[in-house]
Order: C-alpha cells, then sequence, then structure tokens
C-alpha cells in the first residue's frame, strides 16, 4: 500500500509528462526508492499491474514508471505488448500492433463546430454511457486542394512541432484516396514524405514534424450509380502480409515496451528483410478491404453483423479484412481487422485488432467521415 500511494501522489505529474526523457526524471530525484529490495519491489509491481488492468486505475502502473530509472526497467519487463495482453498502458501503445485474440473496443465523439474528433477507449460496452480513456484527437483542416486531419495525443494541442505530434492523413481533391502520415519513422528504411520536414539528428531522433507514408486508402469510384455500400481498399505498407498467417510477425512484434521511448527500438533495429524501404514492401504489405455486406429482403438494405456494436444504419459503416494475397481465401481472412460505424448522431464506435495499431484504425476511421458523392 506505501508503494502504490507513493505511485498515486506521482501519477498527476508523470500522466501529464508521459513524454519525459529518462534523464529527466532522474533529474528530479527518487533515487532513493531504487534501495528496495529487487525481488519484493518486482513483486509489488507485479501484483500493482495486475490489480490495475483498467483505466482510470491502470494510471498507477504509469506513475510507478516515472519513480526512478530502477522501476522503469521493472515495469518495462512487466507491462507486455497491446498484442498479448490487450492493454492500452503507455503513449508508445497507440502505434503498437492491437490484440491478437480480440477486437479492442473504442469509440469516437465528433465536434461539428471545431471539426474536431476525439477517441477514447472504450471502458464498458456501452459507449453512449461510457467517459472512456482519451487515446487520439484529430482535426480537419481543408485545403484548397486536399484535406489534413491533424492528429494528436493531446485533445487541445495540434501542432505539428511538439513531441504531441503523432501523424495525419491527407486526401486528394475529390476526397477518394487517402495517404497516412507517421510522424515517426515506422521503419528503419522509411523513406520520408514529399511534405515539409526536419532533418535527422540520428536514427533515434525523429523531428516531431516529419511524415512517413504507412498506408494508402482509396475509395472505389461509382459513377454508374449502382446500388451498395462504399468499397474501399486500405494498402498498409509497413506490415507484411504474413503478418496474420499462423505464426506470422508484425514488425514491432519483439519491441521492447518504453513508456519514455517515442520510437520502439525494434523499428529502429531490424533484420535484413525488415530495413528495406516501405516502397519495398508494397508487394508484400498486407492489404484490407471491405467484408462483402448481405441483402437483406426484408429490411431491403444492405446489412453487417456488427454484433450490437453498431446500431444506426449509415453509408460510413464498414468491416475490414484481410485480403488474400494468393490462392484462395484461409481462416484469417475471416477475421475481422476494423470495423466502424455509427451509434449517434456525433458518436461512433471504432474496435480494431491486430496486426494494425489504434493509430491506423483512427486513420481508417477518419477517411470514412469526408463525403464522398462519387463513391456512394
Amino acid at each position: 500500500m506505501a508503494i502504490k500511494c507513493i505511485a498515486r501522489l506521482r501519477s498527476r505529474r508523470v500522466v501529464q509528462d508521459q513524454l519525459q526523457t529518462p534523464n529527466e526524471v532522474e533529474a528530479e530525484g527518487g533515487c532513493c526508492w531504487a534501495n528496495l529490495p529487487q525481488e519484493l519491489l518486482w513483486e509489488v509491481l507485479l501484483r500493482i499491474e495486475e490489480s490495475e488492468s483498467i483505466w482510470p486505475q491502470r494510471k498507477y502502473v504509469v506513475a510507478c514508471a516515472g519513480v526512478c530509472r530502477c522501476w522503469r526497467f521493472i515495469i518495462q519487463q512487466i507491462v507486455k505488448l497491446p498484442q498479448l495482453s490487450g492493454k492500452l498502458t503507455f503513449p508508445i501503445s497507440v502505434k503498437q500492433p492491437g490484440p491478437k485474440d480480440s477486437l479492442l473496443q473504442c469509440f469516437i465523439k465528433r465536434n461539428r463546430s471545431t471539426q474536431t474528433y476525439y477517441l477514447y477507449l472504450g471502458l464498458t460496452n456501452s459507449a453512449l454511457s461510457d467517459g472512456g480513456k482519451f487515446l487520439l484527437a484529430a482535426r480537419k483542416c481543408r485545403r484548397p486542394t486536399c484535406t489534413d486531419y491533424i492528429i494528436s495525443l493531446l485533445a487541445e494541442d495540434f501542432s505539428k512541432g511538439t513531441n504531441t505530434y503523432a501523424g495525419r492523413l491527407r486526401s486528394n481533391f475529390l476526397g477518394t484516396k487517402f495517404t497516412v502520415f507517421d510522424g515517426q519513422s515506422p521503419l528503419a528504411g522509411a523513406k520520408m514524405g514529399k511534405s515539409r520536414s526536419s532533418r535527422l539528428a540520428n536514427l533515434r531522433q525523429v523531428s516531431p514534424s516529419s511524415n512517413y507514408p504507412m498506408a494508402h486508402i482509396s475509395y472505389e469510384l461509382n459513377m454508374l450509380g449502382s446500388r451498395g455500400p462504399r468499397r474501399m481498399q486500405c494498402n498498409m505498407n509497413t506490415i507484411p502480409a504474413t503478418s496474420i498467417a499462423p505464426g506470422g510477425l508484425d514488425p514491432t512484434t519483439q519491441a521492447e515496451l518504453n513508456p519514455y521511448q517515442s520510437t520502439p527500438t525494434s523499428f529502429l533495429s531490424k533484420s535484413a528483410s525488415m530495413e528495406n524501404s516501405v516502397s519495398d514492401q508494397k508487394n508484400g504489405g498486407l492489404v484490407l478491404i471491405n467484408k462483402a455486406p448481405r441483402w437483406h429482403e426484408q429490411l431491403q438494405c444492405w446489412c453487417l453483423n456488427f454484433h450490437g456494436r453498431v446500431t444506426i444504419a449509415s453509408v460510413k459503416n464498414f468491416q475490414l479484412v484481410a485480403s488474400p494475397e494468393k490462392g484462395p481465401a484461409g481462416p484469417e481472412h475471416e477475421k475481422i481487422i476494423l470495423q466502424f460505424g455509427k451509434v449517434g448522431k456525433d458518436l461512433f464506435t471504432m474496435d480494431y485488432r491486430y496486426p494494425i495499431s489504434v493509430f491506423q484504425a483512427f486513420a481508417i476511421c477518419l477517411s470514412s467521415f469526408e463525403t464522398r458523392i462519387a463513391c456512394e
């Protein structure tokens, strides 16, 4: 209880300064707590991690990582990746693949007046009565030839020059093609986008305003006005198609979790096959497509089974599955990787799973908010 109280007292500062560097934390003190017996400290922190499994109680795990370097090292070993634990703990979790065994439930709130979208982690099964844990925010910026969605780790800061900048989504003039840009290099050999960026000081320090193309989203034109839902395709350049196969690995599977590191170390040191540039993965990248809906004769509409997560019919609703690279589809191609649907006037559910991250899922869902008359 004493250690938990210490974590509670420090939680407010740590949560607000989640992007603070280890040296800065160490300089502020807290070294005396490193003198506790390692076996005892490990057991106590393990129990805290297991007991505080959901938000907002999960903040105490984050606070423990900010006590001192010794505590942070142990928390790194205890806290598992989201794909293994199904939990989002540190800010870096939004860039890591989701859980393998189930869909992680989130929801999006839209503010029409400010053209801002807020993503929350669902704490209960009902998004209508769930306050949620804030994850990401995006603000729509219209330009003469395109539309940008700036994605941030903070709800009110959408500046590209800070560490809170996560990335952005950019559409073409018609709103039929989109590119997802990551603010951090997803691969060591990734090519930087054409947009304005700063020099790389070294491989481990990337400017917050850098932009690396990591996914391309396209909506099929419907010039003949045929009936049916929108048809979309997502090319995930940084995720190999083999990641969904039995025993397949995502590039971030072996990443070491570090709450104060903006990019996983595995992003920066890969085997030769994973150190190729994004352009080299075009032939082997994961492709997501719409799950085919069925026509309901009684309701006279196209239907998809959202298992109660979507309650309002909308052209924006969709479910994405992996497209077979070659040959017939297998069981892994039947699993829903991302589903998005409407439950209120400005409230939408977003459920995702491995191998995409919550950042990638959020960016894909943002593309559905664009008006595309030619696609409907």
